[in-house]
């Protein structure tokens, strides 16, 4: 039984142990998560009211272009299901397979890219929690079709949702955050020129999927892009100093041996 676990182990880059406390970090933030979801579930005024302005916001700068996008593609069916089955699977699996291929094979910059993510949530949670918003899928009026409860059958804000979703999580979005760490990390570490390029196009496809869903507002993603950049640079400028040799990014191999980072 201990067998395939040494064998798998020998493989890790940093062995059980370090893979053990890359994940309880997750599931940390993950429960960081699950405990400010519960502090907003019962801020629906607030949270319909702070939609309330954003719109308001994107029409005095003339940009409320929203309910006209999903409008032209409401009845390109092909078009709306690619986004909802987008929507639905490509934020987790994406996020979780791209940190396990870094993990795995360019693990030098992992804990770089780990830290960035970790203030990204954490500054994810704080806008969750002092700016609740509804979506625009939740807003009364007709103006958004809610295509992910068309598309499952399971309205978004039922309970059955409520168990893995936070209903008014939309500033910011970190579709657009994760998706915009990830192009940009694949952009450093991508050895193929096609494949760098294509994966600076993920967070435009992950944009448009989140607009035509109803799932998000263009300033939510504005808001996501923005965490996602200012966590790159607390990252780099905050903590990679306090572990030089272990959290800060490189394009090319270290050439001293780096200790286990914690």
């Amino acid at each position: 039984m201990t067998r395939p676990f040494s064998y798998i182990g020998r493989r890790l880059p940093r062995g059980w142990l370090d893979l053990l406390l890359q994940l309880g970090l997750f599931f940390a933030a993950y429960q960081g998560y699950q405990v400010v979801r519960g502090l907003v579930d019962g801020k629906t005024d607030l949270a319909f009211a702070n939609a309330g302005y954003i719109i308001d916001l994107e029409r005095g700068l003339g940009t409320y272009f929203e309910p006209n996008l999903q409008g032209s593609l409401i009845n390109h069916d092909w078009v709306i299901d690619i986004a909802n089955w987008l929507y639905l699977n490509s934020h987790f699996v994406v996020t979780i397979s791209f940190l396990a291929w870094l993990y795995l094979f360019h693990n030098r910059n992992f804990y770089f890219v780990r830290n960035m993510f970790m203030v990204a949530m954490g500054l994810a949670l704080i806008g969750y929690a002092a700016f609740p918003t509804a979506p625009p899928r939740l807003l009364p009026g007709g103006a958004f079709t809610d295509t992910i409860a068309n598309f499952t059958g399971v309205a978004q804000d039922s309970e059955t949702a409520s168990l893995l979703l936070n209903k008014y999580a939309a500033v910011p979005s970190m579709h657009i955050g994760f998706s915009s760490m990830i192009a940009g990390t694949a952009f450093s570490v991508v050895k193929n020129p096609v494949g760098r390029w294509l994966w600076l196009l993920y967070p435009v496809v992950v944009f448009f999927v989140i607009v035509i869903t109803a799932n998000h507002y263009w300033l939510d993603a504005a808001a996501g892009a923005l965490v996602a950049a200012s966590s790159a640079l607390i990252a780099h400028r905050v903590l990679a100093p306090v572990r030089p040799l272990q959290w800060t990014f490189r394009n090319r191999p270290a050439e001293a041996p780096v200790e286990a980072p914690a």
